[in-house]
This record gives C-alpha cells, sequence and structure tokens, in this order.
C-alpha cells in the first residue's frame, strides 16, 4: 500500500476552525482503497510548522506527502506547482511572529517545483465533479513556508519521497457574515483524496495548459 501523510492547519486569524484540518482528518478516517493515510495538524506558525512536518515524517515514513492550507477568498481547490524562498507576512502567525523579507532556508534555492502531478491532480479533481485548478503562487505566508521546506527536504535529505501543497477555500460556516466563496468540507475531502490517488499512480505529469496571463 502506498503510504501518504496529509496535513492541514490549526485556525489562524481569529478563526475557531480550518477547513484544511477538517477534510485532512476525515480523508485520514475513511481513506481511498490502496492508499495507507496518516494526518498531522500543523500549527501556523513560522519554524516550528517545519519542525512538526519532519517529526511526521519521520514517525510515519510516507511515499507522498500532501500539506494542505486555506486560502481564503479562492473559490476551487488549488494544487500549487511553485514553493519560493521568502517570509513576507501580511499577518502576524500564530505565536505572533511576523517576518519580512526573511529566506526560509538561507542560501537555499529561489524556489522549488512540486513533486506532485500537479496537472493530473487538477484533472482527477475536476473530473470528480469539484471545482480545481493549477496555482503558481502559495503566497509569502506559512503555506508556503511549510511547501517550501517540505520541497527543501526532498531536494537535501529524502529524494525518494514525493510531496506538494494544496490551498483550500473556506467551509461555509466561515463565510456566513460575509461574501466569500467557500466549498463545503465533505467536498474538500474528496478532492484531497482524488490528488493523493492520483499522486499514488502517477509519476509523470499530463500535458494541459495550467497558465496564467497575469
Amino acid at each position: 500500500m502506498t503510504r501518504v501523510l496529509l496535513t492541514g492547519f490549526a485556525p489562524f486569524e481569529g478563526e475557531s476552525t480550518n477547513p484544511s484540518w477538517q477534510a485532512v482528518r476525515a480523508a485520514a478516517a475513511d481513506p481511498p482503497p490502496g492508499l495507507k493515510v496518516s494526518a498531522v495538524e500543523l500549527p501556523c506558525v513560522y519554524g516550528v510548522s517545519i519542525v512538526v512536518l519532519r517529526a511526521a515524517i519521520e514517525e510515519t515514513r510516507p511515499d507522498i506527502v500532501v500539506c494542505a492550507g486555506q486560502a481564503g477568498g479562492r473559490p476551487d481547490i488549488t494544487v500549487e506547482r511553485l514553493a519560493i524562498n521568502l517570509d513576507d507576512a501580511r499577518i502576524p502567525d500564530a505565536a505572533g511572529a511576523e517576518p519580512i523579507d526573511e529566506p526560509i532556508v538561507p542560501g537555499g534555492p529561489a524556489a522549488y517545483f512540486s513533486t506532485l502531478p500537479v496537472k493530473a491532480c487538477v484533472a482527477a479533481v475536476r473530473a470528480a465533479g469539484l471545482p480545481a485548478s493549477v496555482s503558481h503562487t502559495a503566497g509569502t505566508f506559512v503555506c508556503n513556508h511549510v511547501f517550501y521546506g517540505l520541497a527543501h527536504l526532498i531536494a537535501t535529505e529524502l529524494p525518494g519521497l514525493r510531496g506538494g501543497f494544496v490551498h483550500v477555500p473556506y467551509a461555509p460556516e466561515q463565510v456566513v457574515d460575509r461574501a466569500q466563496p467557500s466549498l463545503p468540507v465533505t467536498a474538500v475531502t474528496r478532492a484531497l483524496c482524488e490528488i493523493a490517488v492520483t499522486a499514488a499512480h502517477t509519476h509523470t505529469d499530463i500535458r494541459a495548459a495550467g497558465g496564467t496571463t497575469h
């Protein structure tokens, strides 16, 4: 069986929930056939989040890691293509840290590509009847921090591991009083399962348009 580690984040910026963790936890509780799925909740904290991720990888020894995070305002499941070596916080993290223009890994590469089949994952989510797209920026907050940390770990220490990052929209209960797009956690859970299955069975990405004009 393919071992998959899924990660989600604890709530941040005053929210009482985080759909990334809700969906990851649900996917691990009822995994797709052929996959052994573990789930871990990461703190929305620079530095510590990567330490927790590394510990989870050492404990579960996965073949694939799919990290997920909340992207409030995005309308669909967005599979990230690129992690950049930059922390530049618009808001403080859960521990109050607010780094500006700092490298995640001093001297590390400017960026890493995901080692997941990004476009195949997007196609699989769409085939399941859910909205999805390729994203070329994971931001500069803790989500990108974790994505880059994972990619650097793969590049420097664990070349047999494959991994990447997925952003998910708000859950409906988070947008009751504001006009923002959302997706039910059940839909996000299904999307993450589709991504995990696709990653497990696809080592060469499909060739399909996924770029943007701006």
